[in-house]
């Protein structure tokens, strides 16, 4: 995967939405959730790579999950990007590379499933230094 910064973003402001988050990407979650009918969960299932302590193992831990569900996510997800609805078109603006990396994990996941096997989604953040 390249530069997935436009990915990450978007799976923290749509997870955060769940607390009450306002931003145009938590906005983008809530209208795949209730006008696209996507079930984001396989896609908020995620956890940081970098094991600190017992917490962030268990994270980790819990971040397996079967490949199949994912692949559907992001390939209706993707679709959804795709489509002219106004809250979602300006994310392709803001957020060029959202819509290709959404369709990248997919098809990574697509692979994993058709393999049988599981998946998880980890993120690393990198030193601003």
């Amino acid at each position: 995967m390249s530069d997935t910064g436009d990915l990450v973003f978007f799976l923290s402001w749509a997870f955060s939405t769940r607390y009450g988050a306002n931003h145009e990407m938590s906005v983008a979650a809530l209208v795949l959730r209730s006008e696209f009918k996507i079930d984001l969960l396989p896609l908020l299932t995620f956890a940081d790579r970098n094991v600190e302590d017992p917490a962030d193992e268990e994270a980790l831990e819990r971040a397996w999950q079967d490949a199949a569900p994912l692949a559907e996510c992001c390939e209706r997800v993707y679709e959804a990007l795709g489509s002219d609805e106004k809250r979602l078109v300006s994310l392709g603006d803001d957020y060029p590379a959202l819509r290709d990396l959404i369709r990248e994990l997919g098809q990574i996941a697509a692979w994993a499933a058709g393999r049988g096997a599981r998946i998880r989604v980890t993120y690393e953040l990198e030193d601003a230094a």
